[in-house]
């Protein structure tokens, strides 16, 4: 693929988002670890929705160690390409697209507020 030539197909997603809740990883039948999180994006002032809520999974450890060390609130830069999952609900056949993450980092902490009983036990 000549990444140069703007009539070649491309599939590469980056997002900057913040960590809506904590990741949650389960194991596949593969035996593979699959860890999913949702990053929330501020839509444009004027939109009727105010966020996007953006699913995003990776079985990559190294994706994974990172968001371990985040908290919910933490801004988060996100690079990978857009999959369409397929699955049998109850209801019969579903489906929703979610990012796969190969590479991610965090880009600002959530900013908290301490309490000033905080303040005198960490100062």
């Amino acid at each position: 693929m000549d990444n140069n030539d703007p009539s070649s197909d491309d599939n590469r997603v980056f997002l900057r988002g913040r960590l809506a809740a904590s990741p949650v990883v389960r194991r596949l039948p593969s035996g593979d670890e699959l860890c999913s999180f949702r990053l929330t994006i501020p839509r444009p002032a004027g939109s009727r929705a105010r966020v996007d809520s953006i699913d995003c999974a990776t079985t990559r450890l190294r994706v994974r160690k990172s968001l371990e060390r985040a908290d919910p609130g933490d801004q988060f830069e996100v690079t990978g390409s857009l999959h369409r999952r397929f699955w049998r609900s109850p209801a019969g056949p579903a489906s929703r697209f979610e990012v796969e993450v190969v590479s991610a980092r965090i880009s600002a902490r959530r900013r908290t507020c301490a309490s000033p009983a905080q303040r005198r036990v960490s100062g």
